[in-house]
């Protein structure tokens, strides 16, 4: 089992018509029960998704899975998770 952290913003607005807020909630945490993983799905608030996701793939325990399309992020964190899905795929693989 993985922990599988997504950003948030990024995959609700690979898609259009965008994905709403609940709707990825819901949808990802289906997801995971299905594929047996643990998700995360990181919103921006009192600091950016990308260093609440930075941060936590610090602290938390591999197998760590990141979700996202944004470039920085994915070099911020690629030598510290074991996979990184592009967040299109993943918005297209929830719908």
């Amino acid at each position: 089992m993985a922990t599988v952290l997504v950003d948030a913003e990024n995959v609700r607005r690979s898609l259009w018509p965008n994905i709403s807020r609940t709707e990825l909630e819901q949808r990802a945490l289906e997801w995971g029960r299905e594929h047996g993983h643990d998700v995360m799905v990181m919103w921006e608030g009192a600091e950016t998704a990308d260093d609440r996701i930075a941060w936590e793939v610090r602290q938390l325990r591999p197998p760590l899975w990141v979700v996202t399309s944004d470039r920085e992020l994915r070099e911020r964190v690629a030598d510290r998770v074991e996979r990184i899905i592009g967040g299109g795929s993943f918005a297209r693989e929830l719908r």
